[in-house]
């Protein structure tokens, strides 16, 4: 090709691809920083209709044919276009040379299918002659950009495989390329005969991506979605690429329905109602308790029980009625975070009326504005809060009609309830009588509860009427969703006049839990708040992000009671939430995704605790996502460009959130709620109605019927493929910050009424701290006034051109103007950081503002913008100068620190400047003290700043702390155990003679027991336990008469819930059961294993079988720790066994008491000699001395009391099983087994150790089995030993290896290097590896400690022949784990969230494990290594 000819054609495709924008699929995953590729590839087969639609659009036209590449090329642009919101789409493709080039197509939702077919054809030619060597045009183009890297011109590609660049380049772009699609066409056999039917030819599709970042899910759907646009556009040419469907039918199993009934009239009542009705239940259970300062020393808790908050607020609400309060008026109440907050809100909620917060820290101005929305008749003032300024006094004298105002609410610490005085006496003297009365002012759903406030576009805020309906509907899904009780402490963190602090108050109370109030400097203080929880014995709290970080900055006190904590307000990060689990590694964060218009009705993304999952994060993207609806919310994401369809996976569409829970809409505002609130399209008008069951409740009065409602959020977003949807913008340019929903509308609007501002626009900008600043830019109006606000232009020679600096430095006093100006209209966290002047606002070229080109002054510019300049050079750079001079060491310093932070501040700090005037915020405070403790050395508490704001007064405040020393440094304390144990017993054999010395002489002999009979089990709601349940109560001819469980709770019927719940955690539990289990409540450990004494003679007498499998089982503990449980436990168990009848006696032990190098010796002797391994005969004197772990030693303890016991005449048997393992059918498995976790950690490292050895797994369903056929059929006399061995046997790189056979990238490598690598990874980077907590064990010596004897069974054989009688199975071959069986295991580990899908096609495919959202839910609440079962 000549020189010239490739000039030209360079010059074209410079022009080409001027301004080009690549497009980014969504990801699953985080994007590999630096990226990495494990490249995986889903093929699938082009079905008849679309091979079909390929031909019936490539005949379309006759003199203009579309070939099928062409027709797939077209869809792949609009699939692009659709998934990712953009309208200029590059995509990768291939000329018949081979050679590489971009299709560039333009866009819009109402681009037909047929113009896009046609376009593209047109592309496609012209690039295709065009092309050029790609490495050339890319160095071009880098050339003419003078860009450091060579540009990105795509990351979606679609190739002819016939045609594809060579596998070179294709390795070279893998990296950044997201999805590269191959055609390939495989031709069937033709016949030049007319008789013979012509065949279409068999196209494949084979998308290579990057397992990294995407799931093999999204891409089967992606797939999917590009043959049927090929389908619609088929069916019909001229259809708007904006309305072909993307949801297929696939996705519509996943996505929620638009028509689903969601139950509109499940009023569940008044939360005022429900709260009373605890009060009655529960009088002198405290409610809510205000904790005192942390520096008060002797400082006590006001705590207030139900009865005494009930009763004030009936106080309050009977004034309220008084007065000629009505149902429904506004009640405004100047608040103040505490109890009297409580009263107050369920005072007006009783008298039906409507309850407004106002927070005393709004400026005077704004208080005004929330009143005249609200128009309140009555006024409740927070004793607390402070008297009402005289602007907001004049304002309720002269502008509304208040029916009464209650001055000074406080109800004291007896729970004697005052209101301030008026004329001499309290306001609230006559209704002191009425205290234990209701109103009965009946309320219903549609009564309106709540008026909150959200940004209004016009300046005003928008006042939001809450419904009665939403405030207790989803209270009951959550308490069991998420474990909510009357025994948790919940926290009031949030604003008290945003929204959250509802949740924060009415969830405590409709459940009858307790409400914890910190005060204020245990909220401010950098670290007090983690204290404070901890001490607090927190267990609940809601927080937004800005609050978590506040939580979790500085804080050394870990927070093990707190098990949820729900986020509100704005997005939640991976970080945001490893931060918090990091000190509290219990909790499970849940992000709720919900507006002040959807009230209660939000959904929710649960993140698990660490200590439930510890790599959940792995899988999770930076930004949690939104999740689904909870109980009957439906999160929408609806086609942009044709609202009658649901988006389908992956599309970016706009949130709607359908409910009954929806707010009622705005006050006074109709055209805004009927243009937010919208009647639901998808269902006929009416459709709910006819079906409803109109019922008697006096509630029904107030109550409209059911409205099927959707509430149009203005948030972009998109369905994940697991139908959760994730967040990606606003439709509009409402925004948030640190939690604050913003209109950026309503800030422009205030801006444009300065009259010194001719054009004005407000933007969000991210800092270099990548944290959301407020950026307004104005051109000022230049008239006279303006003259005595400019500065003289003080530019520096190396700064002269820049507009950005000079506008800065010649508008400091306008700009400040401007802030004060704006901070009597706005709230504080709406007075933009930023404002930069210009002489004109950019253009585009459609005549609007072209916000991208709008400058973000970087720091070094601000900075430069109010350097102090050469003296002399102006008189403000002298004052300044001066003004340093005056400044003492404490003062510059400080003045250094905030000037450090606040980057974008854009005066020159002085004395008198207010931190938070000046961009400060909470979390900009926090950080701010950690430099002040680390400049001066002085624990000045964050409250501080909020006491003392200006430069001034906080300098002062730090010199007093330094001089006087009353607030000094304290360490953090910690609790130990070092001598917990006085004397550790080092000798467990010696032990064990001394406790069977207090067995009892003899034990009555049963022989063989009869089959049926009744059981009594311990261990019960363990893994084992529940299958040795089910094994028991599944038998039948006979059945087994009764079961007496033996479990740790509360009660009898907290004991069969737990048993029940463990049973349906593993998916076992049978309903018909129920009548022949008996709860019993124990402890191991305690005397008669805790049961009480009736209980205890019941069992004596009637109990045939003892199977005793109760056990705490940790691999950490000493021998003493374990002891109560595993020994005392176990003669407890045999004392049952010398009283009354005669029992058999099962005995569930451990291989681990063979884990010692005789029984490794003489297992490989018996072997060489062709033996079965270790007898069970055995004396275990080989392993009297060295066993290494507290679990092994005390097993060995407990069967030698057992063994000793049947010497005595006690009959049954001792069974020990190897590593017990998943159910051989279901797959479902102990998630915190130590091979589950070997299997984990090895995934996560990515490799596995080559170790010989072979591994002892059963099934547990097999170990069930063995256990009760021993228990009935006892194999010899006296007691034996069973050993449960596995057949076959795998050797561990066999059972690691598995990983591979089924897709997962690992690799295989020596032991050494792997321990090396694991400890590297572990310590050094990562503690959420599954094998962390078990290093002291896989970093020792793994190849020597998992080195297991082979054990004869011959036994369980025996004992297996003779169960065949009652089972009419024979399972006497054994069982074991082979390659296949761990397929099933690994396919429920996935299903459960425990591993993530493998990253590529193995040799063998998984099989399908389904886990039921009930099985999932009570798998949260079975316990784990360590616990008591």
């Amino acid at each position: 090709m000549a020189q010239g000819s490739i000039d030209a054609r360079l010059a074209r495709w410079e022009e080409r691809l001027r301004s080009l924008t690549t497009q980014s699929l969504a990801t699953d995953y985080v994007r590999p920083d630096p990226p990495r590729i494990v490249e995986a590839v889903h093929t699938a087969a082009v079905p008849e209709p679309a091979k079909l639609a390929l031909l019936q659009l490539g005949i379309l036209d006759g003199s203009n044919p579309i070939p099928p590449f062409t027709v797939l090329l077209a869809a792949f642009s609009v699939l692009a276009f659709r998934l990712t919101g953009d309208e200029d789409i590059s995509i990768g493709t291939s000329a018949e040379n081979k050679e590489p080039f971009v299709l560039r197509t333009p866009l819009t939702g109402q681009t037909t299918f047929i113009d896009i077919l046609n376009q593209v054809k047109k592309l496609e030619t012209e690039g295709a002659a065009d092309s050029v060597p790609f490495s050339q045009l890319v160095s071009h183009l880098q050339s003419k950009s003078k860009a450091q890297a060579p540009p990105c011109l795509y990351r979606l590609s679609l190739y002819h495989v016939p045609d594809a660049p060579s596998k070179q380049f294709l390795s070279s772009h893998e990296l950044t390329t997201d999805l590269s699609i191959y055609v390939e066409l495989n031709a069937p056999t033709t016949s030049q005969s007319l008789r013979y039917v012509p065949q279409m030819p068999n196209i494949t599709l084979s998308a290579h991506y990057n397992q990294l970042i995407f799931s093999s899910k999204r891409i089967s759907f992606i797939v999917d979605q590009l043959l049927q646009i090929v389908q619609f556009g088929a069916k019909n040419p001229e259809i708007s690429v904006g309305s072909i469907p993307l949801q297929t039918p696939e996705q519509a199993a996943i996505l929620p329905d638009p028509r689903k009934d969601l139950n509109w009239d499940g009023f569940r009542g008044a939360i005022h109602d429900i709260f009373s009705a605890n009060a009655k239940k529960h009088p002198d259970r405290e409610c809510v308790v205000e904790t005192p300062a942390f520096y008060e020393e002797n400082g006590k808790s006001r705590i207030f029980t139900y009865k005494q908050i009930d009763e004030a607020s009936n106080i309050l609400a009977h004034h309220f009625i008084a007065k000629g309060v009505k149902r429904g008026d506004v009640v405004m109440v100047y608040a103040y975070r505490g109890v009297d907050l409580v009263v107050a809100v369920m005072g007006v909620l009783k008298a039906g009326a409507t309850f407004s917060v106002i927070d005393p820290a709004y400026p005077p101005a704004r208080q005004n504005i929330y009143l005249q929305v609200a128009q309140p008749r009555a006024l409740v003032v927070i004793a607390k809060a402070g008297a009402l300024s005289s602007i907001v006094r004049e304002y309720i004298m002269n502008e509304l009609s208040i029916y009464t105002e209650v001055p000074a609410l406080e109800i004291q610490d007896d729970g004697v309830l005052a209101g301030g005085e008026i004329g001499g006496e309290d306001v609230l003297v006559g209704q002191i009588a009425l205290k234990a009365q209701g109103t009965g002012v009946v309320v219903g759903p549609d009564s309106t509860p709540t008026l909150s406030f959200t940004s209004g576009s016009e300046g005003i805020p928008k006042g939001v009427r809450g419904r009665h309906f939403s405030l207790t509907y989803y209270f009951p899904w959550m308490a069991e969703t998420f474990g909510l009780s009357e025994n948790d402490r919940f926290t009031m963190l949030s604003g008290i006049a945003h929204d959250p602090i509802q949740r924060d108050i009415f969830t405590p109370l409709f459940l009858g839990a307790k409400l914890l109030v910190p005060a204020v400097d245990d909220i401010g203080t950098p670290g007090r708040l983690a204290e404070w929880m901890d001490e607090n014995g927190a267990t609940i709290t809601h927080l937004t992000p800005a609050m978590g970080q506040l939580l979790s900055a500085q804080a050394t006190r870990s927070i093990p009671s707190l098990h949820h904590a729900f986020f509100v307000g704005d997005i939640l990060t991976k970080r945001d939430c490893l931060r918090l689990q990091s000190l509290a590694r219990n909790v499970n964060v849940v992000n709720m995704y919900g507006t002040t218009e959807t009230q209660r009705a939000v959904s929710y993304f649960q993140v698990p605790s660490l200590n439930e999952n510890a790599t959940f994060s792995q899988t999770q993207k930076d930004v949690i996502a939104a999740g689904k609806g909870m109980l009957d919310v439906q999160l929408l994401v609806v086609n942009r460009h044709n609202r009658e369809q649901i988006c389908g996976i992956g599309e970016i569409g706009e949130i709607y959130v359908r409910a009954g829970g929806l707010a009622e809409g705005y006050l006074r505002i109709p055209e805004m709620t009927a243009m937010k609130f919208i009647k639901n399209w998808y269902v006929p008008e009416g459709h709910w109605t006819s079906r409803e069951d109109a019922g008697e409740e006096p509630w029904r009065e107030f109550y409209m019927g059911p409205r099927d409602r959707l509430y149009r959020t203005g948030d972009l977003g998109r369905y994940t493929p697991d139908g959760e949807v994730e967040c990606s913008g606003r439709a509009d340019d409402q925004v948030k910050i640190r939690g604050f929903r913003i209109e950026l509308g309503e800030i422009d609007t205030s801006l444009s009424q300065h009259p010194l501002v001719r054009e004005n626009v407000t933007l969000v900008r991210r800092d270099k701290d990548e944290e959301p600043t407020l950026v307004s830019y104005i051109v000022p109006l230049h008239t006279s006034e303006i003259d005595g606000l400019l500065s003289a232009d003080e530019t520096e020679g190396d700064i002269k051109g820049d507009e950005i600096v000079r506008g800065l430095r010649r508008y400091r006093k306008l700009i400040a103007e401007i802030k004060a100006y704006l901070k009597g209209k706005l709230p504080s966290y709406a007075v933009p950081t930023v404002i930069v002047p210009l002489a004109r606002l950019p253009l585009n070229p459609n005549g609007k503002i072209d916000k991208p080109a709008l400058p973000f002054p970087d720091t070094a510019q601000l900075a430069a913008a109010f350097r102090r300049t050469r003296r002399g050079t102006n008189a403000a750079a002298d004052l300044q100068e001066a003004e340093d001079h005056s400044l003492t060491p404490v003062q510059k310093d400080l003045r250094d620190i905030w000037q450090g932070l606040l980057t974008h501040a854009t005066t020159s700090i002085g004395l008198d400047d207010n931190f938070f005037d000046i961009g400060g915020h909470s979390i900009l405070a926090t950080r701010m003290i950690f430099e002040v403790r680390k400049r001066f050395v002085t624990d000045v508490p964050l409250g501080s700043i909020f006491k003392y704001p200006t430069l001034g007064a906080l300098a002062s405040e730090i010199e007093r702390v330094k001089g006087s020393g009353e607030l000094s440094i304290q360490g953090i304390s910690g609790t130990s155990d070092t001598g917990s144990e006085s004397s550790e017993i080092t000798n467990y054999s010696a032990d064990a003679k001394e406790v069977a010395r207090t067995l009892p002489e003899s034990f009555p002999t049963v022989g063989k027991p009869g089959l049926g009979g009744t059981v009594f089990l311990t261990g019960a709601t363990g893994f084992l336990g529940v299958y040795l349940l089910r094994e028991l109560l599944s038998r039948s001819n006979p059945a087994i008469r009764k079961v007496f469980v033996h479990v740790r709770a509360r009660n009898t019927d907290a004991a069969l819930e737990r048993v029940v719940r463990s049973c349906e955690a593993y998916g076992v539990w049978d309903p018909s059961w129920s009548s022949r289990i008996v709860a019993v409540v124990g402890e191991l450990g305690s005397e008669r294993l805790g049961i009480s004494e009736a209980e205890w003679s019941t069992m004596a007498e009637e109990v045939d079988v003892i199977i005793h499998n109760g056990a705490q089982v940790h691999w950490v503990y000493p021998y003493t720790k374990l002891k109560p449980a595993n020994v005392t436990g176990t003669v407890d168990a045999l004392q049952l066994c010398a009283t009354g009848k005669p029992k058999s006696f099962a005995f569930i032990s451990s291989t681990s008491v063979l884990d010692s190098d005789h029984y490794v010796r003489l297992s490989d002797s018996i072997m060489e000699t062709g033996g079965s391994g270790v007898p069970e005969s055995d004396d275990l004197e080989g392993s009297a001395l060295g066993l290494g772990t507290g679990y092994g030693q005390s097993k060995w303890v407990g069967e030698y009391i057992v063994r000793e016991a049947g010497r005595r005449g006690l009959g049954g048997c001792v069974i020990r099983p190897g590593y017990i393992v998943g159910d051989s059918k279901s797959g479902v498995t102990n998630t915190d087994d130590f091979l589950i976790r070997m299997i984990k950690g090895c995934a996560q490292l990515g490799q596995i150790p080559d170790i010989y050895n072979t591994v002892n797994m059963v099934p547990v369903d097999h170990v069930a089995r063995v256990v009760v056929a021993c228990a009935f059929n006892p194999p010899a006399s006296p007691l034996p030993v069973t050993h449960v061995t596995s057949h076959p046997r795998l050797r561990f790189n066999e059972f690691l290896s598995t990983l591979t056979t089924y897709g997962y990238g690992v690799t295989k490598v020596d032991y050494i290097p792997w321990r090396i690598a694991l400890e590297t990874h572990v310590v050094e980077k990562s503690k959420d590896n599954a094998l962390y907590p078990l290093l002291h064990f896989v970093l020792d010596n793994l190849p020597s400690s998992t080195k297991a004897p082979e054990l004869d069974d011959s036994n369980a054989v025996t004992a297996l022949l003779s169960d065949k009688e009652w089972t009419g199975q024979d399972s006497s071959c054994g069982a074991g784990v082979s390659v296949a069986q761990m397929g099933t295991y690994l396919a429920y580990l996935i299903s459960l969230g425990f591993l993530p899908l493998p990253g590529k096609k193995g040799e063998l495919e998984l099989p399908v494990v389904e886990i039921s959202d009930r099985q999932r839910r009570a798998l949260e609440n079975v316990g784990g290594r360590g616990a008591l079962v």
